[in-house]
């Protein structure tokens, strides 16, 4: 179980959407830490689950599967365990096959369609723990020749809302680590 000093509101007393979206991450990674915590404030879980999740990351203008793919590559690089078991069902859900899968692990896009290793790149790029990142003009052209301008600051703006929630996720004690994750979380006595 994941150990956070917050307040956590049990499934039988959460709004009906937030036990939903507790459910479903059960369901995906058996840990729903983020939603017992922020289902004390519905109004900030809505604006995680609903507005960024539902409305933006599920539907908008950029398909779905690029977006699968580029948050699993950003967890594997941020070591987030409860994010992994998640995003792996994501991309597997997309057809993404076994192999594939653990070829990202190494770094490894060959076995990746152009336009689908533009998108992981742009996620190295992004991530938390590259402090270096840089959207340089190879990277630019890399992107624009499957995308569109709007196309690639959705991807983007899809991106950099989840790695702050990684972060906050991270220093709140909201999810669970992978043992190379090398952001810690404090727990104070």
């Amino acid at each position: 179980m994941t150990e956070t000093i917050l307040p956590r509101v049990p499934p039988e007393e959460m709004t009906d959407a937030a036990r939903a979206a507790f459910d479903a991450l059960v369901g995906l990674s058996g840990d729903a830490t983020f939603v017992e915590v922020f289902a004390k404030a519905p109004e900030l879980l809505n604006f995680a689950m609903v507005d960024f999740y539902q409305k933006l990351f599920f539907e908008g203008r950029v398909h779905e599967r690029y977006k699968q793919l580029s948050r699993l590559r950003l967890s594997m690089n941020h070591g987030c365990r409860t994010c992994n078991l998640q995003n792996v069902k994501g991309v597997a859900s997309f057809g993404y096959t076994q192999d594939q899968i653990d070829a990202l692990w190494q770094g490894d896009y060959s076995s990746f369609s152009e336009d689908e290793q533009a998108v992981m790149e742009l996620a190295d790029e992004i991530a938390l723990n590259n402090r270096q990142g840089e959207y340089t003009t190879a990277l630019h052209q890399k992107l624009n020749r499957h995308f569109n301008v709007e196309d690639i600051l959705e991807l983007a703006m899809c991106l950099g809302v989840i790695v702050g929630l990684v972060k906050l996720s991270f220093t709140l004690g909201l999810v669970q680590k992978e043992t190379y994750c090398e952001f810690g979380t404090s727990i104070a006595a």
